[in-house]
């Protein structure tokens, strides 16, 4: 494992090639904790304020989980690009892509740092997934000069929280544990590269302060 706690490139692969599977099954095991997961997705997409025709990049897209969401806002005359570093999660968002009949979805296998942002980008959402990434400000930014003036970047993220709740942060990591998590994740401020690169900020915590979403105009 990388220093403080952070997981290596590579090792992030392998955690999501192991559980590409039955990832969409796990999902389901954090609303049981509480964790309102396919609401806050729902919050990021709106967020984007995305309209028909447009062009929106998801980093980390995982399974697609997003995708009904996204297709939703773009319209059959939208483009969905997703991108993500395991080709196991990937494997299963093309599984759901050809069973929704979707013909507007392009699959990227990338590390965030190492993606191209297409211009002309309507928004981009990260949910979950950039603590994972050493280089999270320079996928912001980069991903920032990719948009249209007035579009917006959405991520949702994890933090430590500032209240009493952070004494329950072991608890919280454990959740994610089988992923990789750990309370080294929560010292990445990703919020405050959104906040560096974008305008026009809003910013909402979640889950008691353990979770956060927030987006930024370009």
């Amino acid at each position: 494992m990388a220093s403080k706690g952070f997981l290596t490139r590579e090792e992030v692969r392998d955690v999501y090639d192991r559980q590409a599977g039955s990832y969409d099954l796990a999902v389901w095991f954090y609303y049981l904790a509480g964790m309102r997961i396919g609401r806050w997705r729902r919050m990021v997409v709106d967020g984007l304020s995305l309209r028909p025709g447009d062009t929106v990049v998801e980093i980390g897209c995982g399974t697609g989980l997003n995708f009904s969401l996204l297709e939703r806002a773009v319209g059959s005359e939208g483009k969905i690009i997703g991108m993500d570093i395991s080709e196991a999660m990937l494997d299963r968002a093309r599984e759901r892509v050809r069973a929704a009949g979707w013909h507007n979805v392009d699959l990227v296998c990338a590390a965030a740092s190492d993606f191209n942002f297409p211009d002309g980008t309507g928004g981009i959402l990260a949910t979950g997934v950039l603590t994972y990434e050493p280089e999270f400000d320079k996928v912001i930014e980069r991903g920032a000069r990719a948009l249209v003036p007035g579009r917006k970047w959405v991520v949702l993220d994890y933090k430590m929280p500032s209240n009493w709740l952070r004494h329950l942060a072991p608890a919280f990591v454990a959740l994610g544990s089988s992923f990789g998590v750990s309370k080294s994740f929560m010292e990445r401020h990703v919020w405050e590269s959104v906040e560096r690169h974008l305008t026009n900020i809003r910013m909402q915590e979640l889950y008691g302060g353990f979770v956060y979403i927030v987006s930024g105009e370009a």
